[in-house]
């Protein structure tokens, strides 16, 4: 059994940025929830898809934002790509996917949860996490819990993460930390580059560890007293840093994961073609699998 997990704020985003516009009869634009129908109608295509999930920023804000308020939002989003959001996930629950939809957690925070429910499932030969978001890295097991960019067709396992980041996949938080995230509204700690934050935490692997004093450091790191000082005076920023670049794992999610199991579209599945002008999706949509 493999278990597929989605990251459709992404997707929604990738199909938005990617694809065509489209039109809808009633002249609503639609064009990036016909993208990801199409998208993940191709995945459910692939033979070893039988169980997948996918997980929604419904509200973009998260408990994130009560503890920094400089974590992202969903300001600057264009209106033609918000105005999409509601009805892509109901367009994925009509496609016979679980979908998650966040309020108080992040995507990535079901996913992540999902992903450790299914790991411990001996019957799970393997967990694709399927999106390029460089958060999800730290979930990464071996070859067993995986990163897969459906973009570019690349899996990320273990070995791929530190040949990509220079760390383990459980130091990607604190390196995260150290040389902020953008895209999050992490800003990182000065000085701090991925190269210097890989090279100390490849050693050290955790904040906490890191000595204060850059002259008991077992790591040669250029410019390591200025390191060691930006740190030293931003320790709790850093600290607050990794905190939300953590994913959490205890999200309640109600699905096991027989439960993921794709039975096919749900009878809404038509009428919703219908009302986005694309009926010929209905065309694309496999037959549910027969399992072993």
């Amino acid at each position: 059994m493999h278990v597929h997990l989605i990251d459709g704020t992404y997707e929604l985003f990738r199909s938005f940025f990617g694809a065509p516009p489209a039109q809808a009869p009633d002249g609503r634009e639609v064009g990036a929830v016909r993208g990801v129908l199409a998208s993940l109608a191709a995945l459910l295509r692939e033979p070893e898809v039988t169980h997948a999930g996918c997980a929604f920023d419904t509200v973009v804000e998260s408990f994130r934002n009560e503890l920094f308020a400089g974590y992202k939002t969903g300001d600057g989003i264009e209106p033609a790509l918000l105005a999409q959001w509601q009805l892509v996930e109901r367009a994925v629950r009509a496609l016979g996917v679980v979908t998650w939809s966040m309020l108080e957690f992040e995507a990535d925070d079901a996913l992540a949860a999902m992903a450790v429910r299914a790991a411990a499932d001996a019957r799970v030969e393997r967990v694709w996490l399927c999106t390029p978001d460089k958060d999800l890295a730290q979930m990464v097991r071996g070859e067993r819990v995986v990163g897969f960019d459906r973009k570019k067709r690349a899996v990320l396992d273990e070995a791929g993460v530190v040949a990509k980041f220079g760390v383990q996949p459980a130091s990607i938080p604190d390196w995260l930390a150290l040389v902020g995230d953008e895209q999050d509204g992490i800003p990182g700690i000065a000085r701090w580059g991925e190269r210097s934050a890989a090279t100390v935490l490849a050693h050290y692997r955790h904040l906490d560890a890191i000595p204060a004093d850059a002259s008991a450091w077992q790591v040669k790191v250029r410019g390591a007293d200025a390191l060691a000082a930006t740190l030293a005076a931003a320790r709790a920023d850093a600290l607050l840093y990794r905190r939300l670049a953590t994913l959490r794992t205890d999200v309640p999610l109600a699905e096991s994961v027989d439960e993921l199991r794709w039975r096919g579209p749900t009878d809404d599945l038509a009428p919703l073609c219908k009302e986005l002008g694309y009926e010929r999706l209905l065309e694309r949509v496999p037959a549910p699998k027969a399992l072993p």
